[in-house]
This record gives C-alpha cells, structure tokens and sequence, in this order.
C-alpha cells in the first residue's frame, strides 16, 4: 500500500497540536522555550502560536528575563477558553466534577445510586442531572463546556455511539452514550472504561507521569486495569484489555459477579474482601452503611482483631500474586495502586503487597518495576474522564465546537 501523502494542513494540524500540548504539559513557556522543546523552527511557532492566540486557546502569562536581550513573553493555555466535566459511574454513586482548561476543579456534584445492580437507564438519568447541576454550581453556560468524560465500569464499545459491556453488572450491550444523550445533555460525550481514565490521569498528573511502560491498577468494588505501552493505553482488538479483575488466581475457587469461579476480583474487590471478612467473623454483619464504611471499618480493626488482620494478610497475598502476574506478563516500570479500595488497602499493606509480589513474580523483571500508591486520590477517575475531552482538543490543536482562525486550516 503505498504511503500517505502529508499535505500543508496535516503539518499545520500537526504543529498546532505539538505546540498546543506542550503548553498545556509544560507551560508556560517562552517561543524561543517551545522552539528548543518541539524542535519546530522560531517562525513556525511565531506563527502558529500567534493562529492559537486568535482562536482564544493560547494567552500570555507574564515575562521571563532573557540572556541579555529583552524579557521573553511566557505563553499558556487559556485556562477560560472552555471548560469540561468528568464523570465517575460507579457501582454505588456517580462523582461528578467541572474543571477550566488547565483541569482546576471548580465543582463537585456526588450522588448515590439505589442498592442493587445499576439500572442504565437510572444511571444516564443520574449522570445527566449531575452534569447540569455541576454546570450550574459553576455558573457557567452549557455552550462553554468543550465535553463531558464519563468513566464507566466494563467494556467500552466504541463506535458511531459508544455501547458499555459490564458482564459483572449485568450490561450487556448498553447503548449508554445514547441514553445520556436522551436526557438532553447537548456538549459532546466522551465514554471510556474508568480504570483506564484513572489510568490517563495518573500518566498526566499523578504517579505514572515520566515513565512509559505503567500498569495502573484500579480496585474498587470491582477490579480493572489500564496498561500503558509506550505511553499509549493498550486497548486490545475490542477494547476490553485490561480486565484483571478477571483473570483466574485460584481455579475453581470462589463465585465472582462476572458468573466465573476464582476470579482475582472475587479476591481483593471490596465486595470479595468484606464478604471473606464477614465469614471470618461468623457471619456477622460488618459494621458501616456501604461498602467503603465497611472496609475503613476493617482495615481499623486489624490493630485489635486476628480475624480482620487474617482477611488482610490473605488480601494483600493475593493482590501480590496479582500483580506478579501483570509484571511478567508486560514487564512494566511501575505498577500504580489506585481506586478507593485500592488506596485503602495499600495505605495499610503496600510493603505486604510488594513481599508477596517479589515471592510470584520472575526475579529479573521484578527487580526494574516500583510498586506506588496513586497519587490522585478517590477523584482520579473522575479527572482522567475530563481528560477525554482535552485529549481530543490537544490531539485536533483546534477547538472542534468551533472553526479555527482561517489561516491554521487543520478541519
């Protein structure tokens, strides 16, 4: 097959997006800075940072002494330009969050979803009252918002609209996009897995940033994880890479939600550990109203409960065999603990996990990978589903609601 012809507007598409992306990574920044860093010549990024001011995406941000010559002008991203939403559907209660364009939060919207498997109708209901209310809090038109990220358990399809398989949950082809769309959101809608939008976030802004073979691992009250190559997220033929939760850690052992047996989630997902800690205890209910209340409640009585310092020592072997199996099947440089359980968990047995991870896994990759804690806290999916929409700005270098200034024609 013979190869594409780059044309003037795929170079400009191209220097648009370069230069775009560095500011909003590194910035602010010089002309003669963002020169040396994109290897594009001085004229270049005169010109085009100077089509990105017109189009409203770039502003200046203050002076910086030079070698001897006039102070430089420092550039960034506008963060008024735009704003965008991330949403973080889970099992029990949607988070939802309004940043600017440099993703400061401005807004958070939380809302609890009824005991019970999710309904995808109720859920798209949820989502689209807690994006308008987000908007509203913030006191900014719905017309500003560039797109709103909405990270979802299982599979995401993507196609002409985005369809979630969530077999753990009972969705089977669950034409969500549509469904929130239906409920009169307008801006465009971004639907990704949530371990890999935690995954986005953690490579951007968190504990994977500077590194470029991480597996983020994402335990909650299920069990996921991304796996960045290269520093892209492996997606596989059909984008269900990087269901861990799903793999096999004992054969034949216990049922998981998913209809298998022996399933690692059905090991170190929240439900898997509150219900091996409710038959340490006899049966006994542990006390908290949800989950998360629940597994504080068990990780503060492993001081005084042999029973609750069990079930924890089990959880963080099997963790560890886990994740002995994500470094010798990708080799990576850091595996990244996050999700609420995952931070609960690893805030209490991090040097458990790693003994039980250097006793499964192969000593020669073991010795290059690090094992940390996610830095972003419970709010990490919610940040990588905002992501989603300024990935798709800084991969385009031009606002898409809207045509670029006439001379940087990258449509």
């Amino acid at each position: 097959m013979p190869a594409k012809r780059t044309t003037v507007r795929d170079v400009r598409r191209h220097n648009r997006s370069t230069l775009l992306s560095t500011l909003f990574f590194d910035g602010p920044l010089s002309r003669h800075d963002l020169s040396r860093l994109t290897g594009l010549s001085a004229a270049t990024v005169s010109n085009v940072t100077g089509e990105l001011a017109e189009d409203g995406l770039v502003v200046e941000a203050g002076l910086v002494d030079s070698d001897g010559g006039r102070p430089r002008v420092l550039l960034r991203v506008n963060p008024q330009h735009a704003h965008v939403v991330g949403v973080d559907v889970g099992e029990t209660g949607i988070r939802t969050e309004l940043f600017d364009l440099a993703l400061t939060r401005l807004t958070t919207v939380d809302r609890a979803l009824p005991a019970g498997t999710p309904d995808p109708t109720e859920v798209a209901a949820h989502v689209a009252a807690s994006v308008r209310a987000a908007i509203e809090q913030a006191g900014v038109a719905e017309r500003g918002v560039l797109g709103v990220g909405v990270g979802v358990p299982g599979t995401v399809e993507q196609g002409r609209t985005a369809v979630v398989h969530a077999q753990a949950i009972g969705w089977g082809g669950v034409p969500l996009e549509e469904l929130i769309r239906a409920e009169g959101i307008t801006p465009p809608l971004f639907l990704e897995n949530g371990a890999k939008t935690q995954g986005q976030a953690e490579m951007w802004f968190g504990a994977g940033r500077g590194a470029s073979h991480v597996v983020i691992a994402l335990l909650g009250s299920g069990v996921g994880a991304a796996v960045v190559t290269e520093g892209n997220v492996y997606r596989g033929s059909t984008s269900s890479a990087g269901e861990w939760g799903h793999t096999t850690i004992v054969y034949g052992g216990r049922p998981c939600r998913c209809g298998s047996r022996g399933c690692l989630e059905a090991y170190v997902g929240a439900g898997g550990v509150l219900d091996r800690y409710r038959r340490a205890r006899g049966g006994r209910a542990v006390p908290g109203e949800d989950e998360r209340a629940q597994l504080e409640h068990l990780v503060a009585a492993a001081e005084r409960s042999a029973a609750a310092t069990r079930v924890l020592d089990e959880t963080a072997g099997y963790l560890g065999a886990g994740i002995a199996n994500l470094v010798n099947l990708f080799n990576p440089q850091r595996i990244v603990l996050g999700g609420w359980a995952g931070l609960a968990l690893g805030a209490q047995l991090l040097p458990r996990i790693e003994q039980a991870t250097a006793a499964h896994a192969l000593h020669h990759p073991y010795g290059q990978v690090s094992i940390e804690l996610a830095r972003l806290g419970p709010d990490a999916v919610a940040v990588g589903a905002a992501t989603l929409p300024v990935a798709a700005l800084l991969e385009r270098g031009a606002d898409p609601r809207r045509q670029p200034s006439s001379g940087a024609d990258v449509a």
